[in-house]
This record gives structure tokens, sequence and C-alpha cells, in this order.
């Protein structure tokens, strides 16, 4: 016969203490501050972009007021213009100077004797 064996006393669990709460605390505090920092360098870009275009309508104002077409002022007509002659002296055309080759010229062909070498081997 088999003996059933003792009935051990019933455990107690053992209340386990997770930091979920606290972590859901603090990440909620983080997320809060994250969203804050985001939202005023949202609000700084806006308002530097809003300062340049405020400063580029200036300038675009200035330019438009200089480029107002102004009308040019009539010509005096009681003192027409009569162009004077120039004082400097004319020009002096010159020769210029062409060589024409006539003939064998020794400066021409002082180096072509070794040309003339080269030409007759390679035929």
């Amino acid at each position: 016969v088999l003996q059933k064996p003792l009935a051990k006393e019933n455990t107690k669990p053992v209340e386990i203490k997770l930091h979920t709460q606290q972590r859901a605390a603090k990440r909620a505090i983080f997320n809060y501050s994250v969203a804050t920092k985001l939202y005023l360098m949202e609000q700084q870009k806006k308002q530097v972009q809003k300062l340049h275009k405020m400063i580029e309508e200036e300038e675009v104002r200035l330019l438009r007021k200089e480029m107002i077409p102004r009308a040019q002022l009539m010509p005096l007509f009681d003192r027409p213009f009569f162009p004077q002659r120039s004082t400097r002296p004319l020009t002096v055309p010159r020769q210029p100077s062409l060589r024409i080759m006539t003939g064998k010229c020794s400066s021409c062909f002082s180096g072509c004797n070794s040309y003339s070498f080269q030409h007759s081997e390679a035929h």
C-alpha cells in the first residue's frame, strides 16, 4: 500500500513591488519636458522667421521706394551742343613688314638639311 505524502503547508504569496507606476510617472514627466522643449523651439523658429520676413519686406519697400521712375531733365535748347574737333594729331600709317620668300634664303634653310635627310630616308 502506498502512503500519501504529507500535505505541505499552503504558501503565502510574497508581494512583489514593481516599479512600473514610478517609471510611468517619470516617463510622463520626461515626455512633458520634451514636448515643452519642442514647443518652445517651434515658437522661437516661428519668431525668427517672422522677424526675417519683416526685414525682407522692409528691404523690398525701400527698394521700391528707390526705384520710382523719374523723368529725365529736358535738354537746354538755349545752349545747343556743338561738337569740337579733336586736338590730337592724326595717326601716321606704317607699311607692314612682311617677309617675301624669294628663292633659297639662307636663314630659312639653315636647319632644313636634317629635314631633307630624314625626308629622303622615309621614301
